[in-house]
C-alpha cells in the first residue's frame, strides 16, 4: 500500500485508513459504507489479495484504487470493489487531480502506463463525473455505465418519524406481523462484536441460520464459497471500531433468523438477512428489519440504506425506503 504525502505529512498505514473512513462519511457518497475500507479491502483480500493497492492520501482526500493487468496484458486501474461497484474509489475535492498526479508519477518513473482506469460510484451530473471531465477529457476517452440504484430511508425523527414516511398499509401490517410473532415466543437478541472471537461466535450462528433458509437449502447463499469468506472478513474488519449490528430472531433456544450489516459514521448500510424456511410465515424478515431500524433511532443513526433494486426479489425494498440515488461506473480509456 502507498501513500502521496503531498501534504507534507509521513503518515503510516492506520492514519491512512482513519482518513479513508473519514473521507467515505462526510463525502456525501451514495454507498458510504461500501465506500470505506472495511467493505473496500475485505472483497480485496478475498478476491485478488496479490494485485497491488494503490491508496492515496492528500489533505482531506484520498484514492483507493487496484493496479492489475486486463486479459491482454495491459496496466488497468480497477476499483477495489468492482463486483457490485457500490463504492466510489475517488473521495475529496483533490481525488481526481490525486488520481492524474498518481498515473503520471507511474508512468514517468516506472514507464507503466494504464490503459484503462474504472471509477465506480458515481453520481450522474455530480461534482466528481465534471472534475474527470476536466482532467481527463483530453486524454482518454470516457465511456460511462449505469449500475443501479441504491435506496434508503432517513431516520429522521427516530422510529416514530421513519414510520409515519411509510403507508399506512405498510404500517398496519408491521403491527399485525409483531403481534403474531411475538405470540409465539420470538424475541429479538442484539449483538455488537468487538472482538475476534465474538465476531467468529456470531458468525458461526448467521450460517446456522442460513443453512436452513430458502437460499441454503437451494445452494445460493451465503453460507459456502466467496460470500461466505467475504462477509466474514467485514465482519472481522469492523470488529475493533464496534462497526457491525447483528440481530437473531429467537424462539426458545434456537436462532430462527438474522438480519446484519455495518456502520459508516451514523448512517447504516445493511448487508444479509434470513431465516429458517420453516418460519416464513412469520414474516421473520420484516420483524428482523424492524428491530434493526429500532436500534438504529436509539443509536440516533440517520439513515438506513438498503442496497440496490434489483430484480423482482429486491422490490420489497420499495416499501422501507424514499430516497433514491443512481449510480455509474465512468471507464476512462487512454486515447
Amino acid at each position: 500500500m502507498h501513500k502521496t504525502a503531498r501534504d507534507g505529512e509521513a503518515g503510516t498505514a492506520s492514519e491512512l485508513m482513519e482518513r479513508w473512513k473519514r473521507a467515505a462519511i462526510t463525502t456525501r457518497q451514495a454507498d458510504p459504507f461500501c465506500t470505506a475500507p472495511a467493505w473496500q479491502l475485505a472483497f480485496h483480500e478475498v478476491q485478488n489479495p496479490a494485485w497491488q493497492l494503490l491508496v492515496h492520501a492528500e489533505d482531506q482526500s484520498v484514492m483507493a484504487f487496484a493496479a492489475a493487468s486486463d486479459q491482454f496484458g495491459q496496466a488497468v486501474l480497477l476499483p477495489l470493489e468492482r463486483l457490485w461497484m457500490f463504492g466510489c474509489p475517488l473521495l475529496g475535492k483533490r481525488a481526481v487531480g490525486l488520481l492524474r498526479f498518481v498515473v503520471e508519477a507511474i508512468r514517468t518513473t516506472q514507464a507503466l502506463t494504464f490503459s484503462k482506469i474504472v471509477v465506480s460510484g458515481v453520481r450522474p451530473g455530480g461534482v466528481l463525473a465534471g472534475r474527470l471531465r476536466s482532467q481527463f477529457g483530453a486524454t482518454h476517452d470516457i465511456h460511462v455505465q449505469p449500475t443501479g440504484t441504491q435506496c434508503a430511508a432517513s431516520l429522521r425523527g427516530g422510529l416514530d418519524g421513519y414510520l409515519s414516511r411509510r403507508s399506512a398499509n405498510h404500517r398496519r401490517n408491521l403491527k399485525r406481523e409483531r403481534k403474531k410473532a411475538l405470540d409465539k415466543g420470538i424475541r429479538f437478541e442484539r449483538v455488537l462484536p468487538d472482538t475476534a472471537q465474538e465476531t467468529a461466535e456470531a458468525y458461526a450462528r448467521v450460517l446456522g441460520v442460513e443453512l436452513r433458509s430458502w437460499k441454503g437449502m437451494g445452494g445460493c447463499g451465503m453460507e459456502s464459497g466467496f460470500s461466505r469468506r467475504f462477509y466474514e472478513r467485514m465482519l472481522h474488519r469492523l470488529a475493533p471500531e464496534k462497526g457491525a449490528r447483528i440481530i437473531f430472531a429467537r424462539h426458545e433456544d434456537r436462532d430462527i433468523g438474522f438480519v446484519f450489516g455495518g456502520l459508516a459514521g451514523n448512517i447504516y448500510r445493511g448487508q444479509q438477512f434470513s431465516y429458517a424456511d420453516d418460519w416464513k410465515e412469520y414474516s421473520v424478515g420484516n420483524l428482523l428489519q424492524m428491530e434493526q431500524i429500532a436500534w438504529l433511532c436509539e443509536e440516533g443513526a440517520a439513515r438506513y440504506d438498503l442496497g440496490p433494486i434489483t430484480g423482482e426479489k429486491m422490490e420489497y425494498k420499495r416499501h422501507w425506503a424514499e430516497q433514491r440515488f443512481p449510480l455509474e461506473a465512468w471507464v476512462l480509456e487512454r486515447k
